[in-house]
């Protein structure tokens, strides 16, 4: 088994870089998560997804 992390500023960035990479590989599992930060009075959003895969 190996792992596969992204990490992208919006959603839609995260998507394609995902489902890009899992056209390629035999999926295991998929992790996401999302963070919110606030710097000053903007809101910074960070979406990841941990693929397992073989």
């Amino acid at each position: 088994m190996k792992v596969k992390v992204f990490d992208e500023s919006h959603e839609k960035d995260l998507e394609k870089s995902v489902n890009d990479f899992i056209e390629e590989v035999k999926v295991i599992d998929i992790k996401y998560q999302v963070a919110v930060g606030i710097f000053s009075e903007e809101q910074i959003y960070c979406f990841s997804a941990l693929i397992m895969y073989e």
